[in-house]
């Protein structure tokens, strides 16, 4: 019997994840408070023709992650957690930066604490390329210091340290990926701080004009939420030890400016005002996850916004 845990897995990426996992564990657990702000809709895998299909129905505990009284027993009999659920927008945590410590660094110790003391074989934590800042120049590479320029980055780095020290001290398994923008099926279109490309597809299907931050020339590597979940699934291989302990680019090793993706969108776009706290450049190097788990991605922004705009 294999079981996975799920954190965050009715959010964009988790229940993307989550679909993948179906046919692959006998169990799957989802926690999801259900509360973050730039959903519009949370997503569940308990359809009827899903359950047909399957014979493993997913679970869901609407809890806090941080909530270890609530969640702790959930870890049991594990095998594999995936670590989504975070405060994941750089913007409002700028107005919050409490509720960021909170569910982005308590809330990652108390994941890990649960999958220690439950025998967990191996925590696959979701952490951001925001690590990399300014101070870092194109290609980022995993061993550039820590640039974080955020409530948001900063407490997802904690997070990343707190993970290598369960590895480290607690002989825990963890895997650690940073994420460059990702975007796909399911992507939030809400509020002005969701990702650029859902708010560009809801001002388009608005008929608005597309609302282009500064001069739209940072650049970022735009990674398709298949290519994550991909990775995801390579680094719960419990018979491969390479990437355990580490800490692994996902991105496509290609980045669009802002401006590029409006114009792939939409011919109307205005400029509104510039906002601080970010990077100007992001474009990932993919050596690392193409050595220690085969990863490569394969889908481009240029093409998905073709098909789906």
């Amino acid at each position: 019997m294999s079981k996975a845990l799920v954190t965050g897995g009715c959010g964009f990426i988790g229940s993307n994840l989550v679909d993948k996992l179906v046919p692959l564990y006998d169990d799957i657990i989802v926690i999801d408070s259900l509360i973050s702000e730039a959903n519009e809709k949370f997503y569940y895998n308990d359809s009827p023709s899903r359950q047909s299909k399957y014979r493993n129905a997913v679970k869901y505990y609407e809890y806090n992650i941080c909530d270890y009284e609530k969640t702790r027993k959930l870890y049991d009999s594990v095998d594999v957690v995936f670590h989504l659920a975070a405060e994941s927008r750089i913007q409002p945590t700028l107005n919050n930066p409490i509720l960021a410590a909170q569910s982005n660094t308590v809330g990652t110790c108390t994941v890990l604490q649960c999958s220690k003391e439950a025998g967990v074989k191996r925590v696959i934590y979701s952490s951001t390329s925001a690590s990399y800042g300014l101070l870092n120049k194109i290609p980022l590479k995993e061993d550039m210091p820590d640039d974080c320029l955020n409530p948001y980055s900063v407490t997802k780095v904690a997070g990343e340290k707190l993970c290598k020290m369960y590895t480290d001290l607690f002989d825990l398994e963890t895997v650690t990926f940073r994420y460059f923008n990702v975007y796909g099926e399911r992507q939030p279109v809400k509020g002005q701080y969701a990702p650029v490309i859902g708010i560009f597809i809801r001002q388009k299907n608005n008929n608005e004009d597309l609302t282009v931050v500064g001069d739209g020339l940072r650049t970022r590597d735009f990674t398709h939420v298949g290519d994550i979940v991909k990775g995801n699934i390579l680094a719960a291989d419990l018979t491969n030890k390479k990437p355990v302990g580490e800490v692994i680019n996902l991105g496509t090793g290609t980045n669009n400016s802002i401006l590029e993706i409006a114009k792939m969108v939409s011919e109307d776009y205005v400029f509104i005002p510039d906002r601080g706290g970010e990077s100007q450049d992001t474009l990932a190097d993919i050596d690392k996850a193409k050595q220690l788990l085969d990863w490569e991605p394969t889908i481009t922004v240029e093409g998905w916004i073709k098909a789906n705009i």
